[in-house]
């Protein structure tokens, strides 16, 4: 299994860069990892909050296809401890699927269009974090995941 994590917009910040670069490559040592970044729409303040939320969601479609599973990473997805989320992913390889694709949308978050393609809805926190923070957040939690599924001493319960 291949895992794609999906992001709108860059980031500048030197600091989630390196924490995002840091956690895929770790990640890449247990699993096929990429990291997508769809970059920001032009002239978005021009534009109503649906009208952008459409406009990205075309965007974010094209990069899936039919036989990709799709997680977003939306405040009313399912919980998981990070125990459970391991236990996740081992349903998800165990499947025989050949690519899971997390999204991480823009700042208003997904088009109907979206809604509608995704397998699922996954939520890191009832917090509410930045679309960058979100980025090493989430690698950090699939890389916790699978030291949790090969018994390595990252994680502590």
């Amino acid at each position: 299994m291949q895992i794609k994590l999906i992001a709108i917009g860059k980031t500048d910040n030197k600091a989630i860069i390196s924490l995002i670069e840091e956690y895929s490559k770790r990640l890449n040592f247990y699993i096929k990892f990429e990291f997508e970044v769809i970059p920001d729409l032009k002239n978005s303040k021009s534009l109503s909050e649906s009208l952008q939320k459409e406009k990205e969601g075309e965007l974010i479609l094209k990069n899936i296809i039919p036989a990709d599973e799709v997680i977003l990473l939306d405040e009313r997805g399912k919980s998981y401890s990070s125990m459970d989320f391991a236990e996740f992913l081992q349903k998800k390889m165990n499947s025989g699927l050949k690519q899971l694709i997390f999204v991480i949308g823009g700042p208003y978050g997904f088009s109907e269009a979206v809604y509608n393609r995704a397998n699922g809805k996954l939520s890191i926190s009832k917090m509410t974090f930045s679309h960058q923070m979100i980025r090493p957040f989430f690698i950090e939690q699939l890389y916790r995941g699978f030291t949790i599924l090969r018994n390595e001493p990252y994680h502590h319960e």
